[in-house]
């Protein structure tokens, strides 16, 4: 496992190519991005300019999302895949506001976020809170990284927010989700947002097109159908496949081009 406190940042990191973290970063108002997300996220912007509220409500679903999971659910382990860079409410702070004895694991891939690492774990017990560097597409290497910090024959809530989008073969993020929650026992939930071409978010095509272009890693829509698939055999949690917006949101949150679920394994 790399300890993110201990390890050199790795010199992988580019400047000169805008990349997802840093781009999500500018749009939900961060500093931790470069000149060239900043113009790929404008343009992105200018060709589809809800994409802003996109993230916002995002990262709002994530909060509810936990405080449920920490709150009802009574979930005390969390295996946060895609973490992406530091915000405010990152999972563990959500989590340890219900309940303080949560136990948080952070995966991603991407050096900027290892280099931010030292964020999301300053002023957390040590063990509780914890970073793998890994791919999501070897969910069997995640869960080994995992062990060391969660009992994974205790429930799990697995975050997959905005992640599989960037999993182009539907086949492939079905058999990541699949491994996941395979190796979890009953009461772990599945926590997934993923943008579509539906719920107003016709005109995200364009400036879709023009990420895959400009911008990495590539990325790709869902039907709902499509998205449903990751949640075959398992509890939708009230009120089901929704815009995250309106994930337990508040009433009259405008809709956004962004599924969001959670749902429980029986």
């Amino acid at each position: 496992m790399t300890d993110p406190r201990t390890t050199p940042v790795p010199d992988r990191i580019r400047s000169d190519v805008a990349h997802n973290a840093r781009v999500w970063n500018h749009w939900l108002g961060g500093t931790d991005n470069h000149p060239v997300d900043r113009a790929v996220g404008d343009r992105v912007t200018g060709m589809y300019p809800s994409i802003g509220e996109v993230a916002r409500a995002d990262r709002a679903f994530l909060g509810r999302a936990v405080a449920y999971l920490a709150g009802e659910a009574g979930i005390r382990q969390f295996l946060d895949i895609g973490t992406g860079l530091p915000s405010a409410g990152n999972t563990h702070e959500v989590a340890r506001r219900t309940a303080p004895d949560c136990r948080v694991v952070y995966v991603d891939n991407d050096p900027a976020v290892l280099a931010h690492a030292r964020t999301l774990l300053a002023g957390s017990p040590q063990g509780a809170t914890e970073y793998v560097d890994a791919d999501a597409r070897d969910p069997e290497q995640i869960l080994r990284a995992a062990q060391p910090t969660l009992e994974l024959e205790r429930p799990v809530a697995v975050m997959l927010l905005g992640i599989l989008n960037f999993v182009l073969d539907t086949d492939e993020a079905r058999r990541i989700v699949r491994t996941l929650m395979d190796a979890l026992p009953s009461g772990s939930h599945l926590v997934l947002t993923h943008p579509t071409l539906e719920l107003g978010g016709e005109g995200n095509e364009a400036a879709m097109r023009f990420w895959n272009e400009n911008a990495t890693p590539p990325i790709t829509a869902r039907t709902r159908a499509e998205f449903a698939v990751f949640l075959t055999g398992l509890d939708l949690v009230d009120p089901g496949i929704v815009s995250c917006a309106h994930w337990r949101g508040e009433p009259g949150a405008a809709r956004v081009a962004q599924f969001g679920a959670v749902a429980r394994k029986p």
